[in-house]
């Protein structure tokens, strides 16, 4: 019996202590899979990079999966840390551009929309005005990537600023602006003198969490054609835009 009893202490015991270590690293975090996917020092570097986004309140979730995204579609782990920081230096121009416009915080999903926005060519200006000109009890998550989307398909970000505030001043629903972009001519779409770079959004369809509008163009991390720059040393695979 004593036996017996000792048997399933220290079985008790090992379940306990299986329990605290999922506990401090559940499966799903997204470290864990970062460190999994990218070589050990790229991947400390990212989430050096991320950690400090975090702290100067930016959607870091949003860098790690960006990272977790394009490691999923074998792109350069450098490439993929190049990627990260620019996308936090463009999140913390949105954060900065919502505050000076609005005179308040920005929410994680404007800051998201804002950054995704400046990376289509949209300068940070812009965000600012939009931010200014709109109903301050609104958000500016959608209207700022279907200004995205606009650029993307042709508009200078100029045109594509005004256009959305129209619609807002006229009350427009978040649904009628998300139909703007596929309600543009076929010239308008065509021509892409105004665009600056030719990438869709950050998953290729907008953010899924946010339910927000899909852009056109391909996903940001793959060339919207042949011509892009090679990486040496890793093949075919393509790096990721701005």
């Amino acid at each position: 019996m004593r036996l017996i009893r000792r048997f399933e202490l220290l079985v008790t015991a090992a379940l306990l202590i299986a329990a605290g270590a999922g506990a401090q690293a559940p499966a799903n975090d997204p470290s864990a899979r970062l460190k999994a996917v990218l070589p050990p020092d790229v991947a400390q570097r990212v989430l050096d990079r991320i950690a400090i986004a975090r702290a100067h309140q930016l959607p870091a979730a949003a860098l790690e999966n960006r990272a977790l995204k394009f490691a999923a579609r074998g792109v350069a782990p450098r490439d993929i840390e190049r990627s990260v920081d620019e996308q936090a230096d463009r999140m913390e121009i949105a954060r900065d551009a919502i505050a000076r416009g609005r005179g308040g915080k920005a929410a994680a999903d404007e800051i998201e929309a804002g950054a995704e926005a400046i990376r289509k060519g949209v300068d940070g200006a812009a965000v600012s005005s939009l931010a200014k000109s709109a109903p301050h009890d609104r958000s500016l998550a959608v209207p700022l990537f279907v200004i995205g989307s606009l650029t993307d398909r042709g508009l200078s970000s100029d045109d594509a600023l005004k256009r959305v505030l129209a619609r807002l001043q006229a009350k427009a629903s978040d649904s009628d602006l998300e139909s703007m972009p596929g309600a543009l001519p076929a010239q308008a779409v065509s021509g892409q003198a105004h665009k600056p770079v030719v990438t869709g959004s950050a998953n290729g369809r907008g953010p899924t969490s946010t339910g927000r509008p899909a852009s056109a163009g391909p996903p940001a991390g793959v060339p919207a054609n042949g011509g892009s720059r090679s990486n040496p040393g890793h093949g075919h695979r393509p790096p990721p835009h701005k």
